[in-house]
């Protein structure tokens, strides 16, 4: 007998003593799965910011903050008026930190007229609110999780576990039998389980080591890892993977693990930022996240959440006015998370592609990355209803059915090259195909300002007066078949000037200036805005038959409208570990790759298209921002409808059509004109400039000639010195028949 004492007593041993391994090498190793967290922009306020009263009040309700009549705490603000007040958020951003101030702002119109800290009465230069959280890029095995230190832990948070979950935790050694004992009797007496024997220890080693099994060995199992878990580390080691680690819920396949998440989840707020009865019911859920779900079970949900008040004040963590007030609150939850896999997924799409081009995507998922973005949320929001409302309009206009039509779009930034909108498709927030990465269609159109660009670098040739024939062309291709295209009106317009040619977007003369070009300079000008895909060297190329998708036309128009200055569209601007430490930062490459004199003159002439031209209803809706520039673009049969234009800071590039690839029955003007339209309306781009750079000179131009300067009857026209005009003529009245001045609703 005494044998089998002692070999049960080594085993027993042996068995501890792994126990105790397996304890310290996985809790001390215990990364936590965090999904890398997607932030938009920070909306950064200063005195003259052109920004509406309504329009900050809808981003500060998009970042979760709440109207009340007098802000006591972060996330709050009141609008009186003119006024604004709001207590901003202590935020970490990638070159420091935002704290949290009561911010007074006074409006003056549609701008900020000043800021000041009301609690020192001192104007504030700047304030910078903490950005909108977009999106989130989740682990393989769909958890959920926002690591919350111990130090910024709510004391209340504290409380309520102990008064529910574990009233001697910092007493007991891992097991409570007086707590076990305590907590039958209660349940015996009231008939329900009103407490648990569990510690809280317990309770996180069931959840860290263990299965779900009900059985004796797997008790015993975790009772035995409780006692070896307290031996090893402190408490509030202890409570910190506790609160970080609890199941509180499911968002979709998601798994909402922790209490800073499910703040999130909830009640759309840090979790900082919750009221007692916010906070009781969240530490409800640790007994039954499903049950008590308080979007599927809003009574059992409240029931539970006043008896955690109970407790509370029971012993003595409450006043008895805080929890009746606490006790009558409604369950407030959120209609949304504050966060959202889906807001804006064309958009992350996009940004997990571009960050797949520096790290591994493990680290996407896992490492609880901060990647600060360039959206724009107020550019997107308007973007998509924009395209919401227009595509409808259009169904009903043509009769198609509801849904036929579909829309990508991307907005940028011209001087950063920053993505500040994408638009994936009429729904944005679903998921699903991203149109403005992956859709290759044909341009149509938006090819011919790189045709002309091609001419203009060569001023000893060509210029915007030069003369080209609009004929008839006739082509014999490889298989012995001939292609004759035409222009859209059907007509052939005899000599016409190269700006006239680019204004109207005459196909004919675009084709026969190309075959003067050759086609390897034109698609040496497409490389060199930007165009890395493979260009096939065929003379349909002068018409559009390059299949690009919005993003890569993007990229062409950003260097056309950049001066020449080829900068990689991007998404991101910082990237930061979990600790807050910067990564990466994403600097801006940029490089000249086509004389900027030859860019200044087509970039001229694409306000020509808007004043004179295809997209001259442009113009005569949005007169007090011009100039703008821009381009339309039809492919065969109507099936895609394109325009690409820009102002002095802003970039946006619209493609309407249909997946099935049938014609869509829209053209260039008629259809993504309207959209750019509508978006534009709203975000109101600069003006474009139109300085000159060094080397070109305005002209009066009289009958194709040079004329006085102060010459009533003459147009300007800019060229590239020292090619200027050789002919001149006297300022004379034109006779009827002669073409009157070009009409610009703007000086030179």
């Amino acid at each position: 007998m005494f044998q089998l004492f002692i070999i049960f007593f080594f085993c027993s041993a042996a068995y501890v003593m792994w126990m105790d391994h397996r304890i310290r090498t996985e809790f001390e190793g215990k990364r936590w799965s965090l999904p890398a967290r997607v932030y938009a922009r920070p909306l950064e306020l200063y005195s003259g910011l052109k920004i509406s009263r309504h329009a900050l009040v809808q981003e500060l309700q998009s970042l979760g903050y709440h109207s009340v009549q007098h802000p006591s705490r972060p996330g709050e603000y009141v609008l009186t008026g003119e006024t604004l007040e709001f207590i901003n958020r202590t935020f970490e951003f990638w070159d420091g930190r935002e704290l949290s101030r009561r911010i007074q702002l006074r409006f003056a119109g549609d701008a900020v007229q000043d800021i000041e800290d009301i609690s020192l009465a001192e104007p504030i230069p700047v304030v910078r609110l903490d950005p909108l959280l977009i999106g989130k890029i989740h682990p393989e095995h769909k958890e959920d999780r926002v690591l919350i230190l111990y130090e910024d832990v709510p004391q209340l948070l504290v409380d309520s576990l102990i008064a529910v979950e574990d009233r001697n935790y910092f007493k007991h050694f891992g097991i409570d039998p007086a707590g076990i004992l305590r907590a039958a009797w209660v349940n015996i007496r009231t008939g329900s389980i009103k407490q648990g024997g569990s510690t809280i220890t317990q309770q996180l080693v069931k959840n860290f080591f263990l299965s779900e099994e009900r059985t004796f060995w797997r008790k015993f199992n975790e009772m035995i890892m409780s006692l070896l878990l307290e031996w090893h580390y402190s408490k509030s080691e202890i409570l910190s993977a506790y609160i970080n680690e609890i199941y509180l819920g499911q968002h979709g396949a998601m798994g909402v693990h922790g209490f800073g998440t499910a703040a999130e989840y909830y009640f759309a707020r840090p979790l900082g930022e919750l009221r007692v009865d916010q906070i009781a019911l969240l530490v409800g859920l640790v007994r039954g996240a499903s049950y008590y779900n308080p979007r599927s079970h809003p009574e059992r949900a409240l029931k539970r959440r006043n008896l955690v008040i109970e407790q509370m004040l029971e012993l003595g963590y409450l006043e008895s006015s805080q929890a009746k007030n606490a006790m009558s609150a409604p369950l407030d939850i959120a209609e949304s998370p504050g966060w959202s896999s889906a807001k804006y997924p064309a958009y992350v799409d996009l940004v997990r592609r571009q960050l797949l081009q520096d790290y591994q995507a493990e680290d996407l998922r896992t490492e609880g990355l901060r990647i600060f973005t360039t959206l724009d949320p107020h550019y997107q929001n308007i973007a998509a209803t924009a395209v919401g409302e227009q595509l409808s309009r259009l169904e009903k206009a043509r009769g198609l059915k509801k849904d036929t039509l579909q829309a990508a779009g991307v907005i940028t930034s011209i001087d950063t090259g920053e993505i500040l909108a994408l638009i994936g498709g009429r729904l944005e927030d679903i998921a699903g195909f991203n149109r403005a990465l992956d859709a290759r269609r044909p341009i149509g159109s938006l090819i011919k300002p790189a045709i002309y660009l091609t001419a203009l670098s060569q001023p000893d040739r060509y210029n915007v007066l030069s003369v080209l024939e609009d004929q008839p062309v006739i082509l014999k291709q490889k298989n012995g078949q001939t292609w004759t295209p035409k222009n859209y009106d059907g007509k052939a317009h005899g000599d016409v000037s190269l700006h006239t040619a680019i204004a109207n977007s005459y196909n004919l003369a675009t084709i026969r200036l190309g075959m003067q070009l050759g086609i390897p300079s034109v698609k040496n000008t497409l490389v060199q805005l930007g165009i890395e895909r493979n260009i096939s060297e065929y003379p349909s190329l002068f018409l559009g038959a390059l299949e690009l998708s919005p993003l890569e036309v993007a990229q062409m128009y950003q260097t056309i409208a950049g001066n020449g200055f080829q900068i990689p569209l991007r998404t991101i601007r910082e990237v930061l570990d979990k600790r807050g430490r910067p990564l990466q930062r994403f600097g801006l490459d940029i490089k000249q790759t086509i004389d900027s004199r030859a860019i200044y003159i087509m970039n001229f002439l694409l306000t020509e298209v808007v004043n004179n031209g295809t997209a001259r209803s442009l113009a005569a809706k949005l007169p007090a921002m011009m100039p703008l520039a821009g381009k339309t673009g039809t492919t065969d049969e109507l099936r895609d409808s394109w325009f690409a234009g820009f102002g002095d800071n802003i970039l946006a590039i619209i493609w309407l059509g249909r997946d099935d690839n049938q014609p869509a029955g829209l053209t260039g003007a008629s259809g993504a004109l309207t959209v750019w339209t509508d978006i534009m309306q709203d975000i109101k781009p600069q003006p474009l400039s139109l300085l000159p750079p060094r080397g070109v000179v305005w002209v009066k131009i009289l009958n194709g000639m040079r004329s006085q300067d102060n010459c009533p009857w003459a147009s300007s026209f800019p060229f590239i010195e020292p090619y200027l005009p050789e002919n001149s003529t006297p300022c004379i009245i034109p006779d009827v028949q002669s073409k009157p001045p070009v009409k610009r609703p703007w000086s030179l």
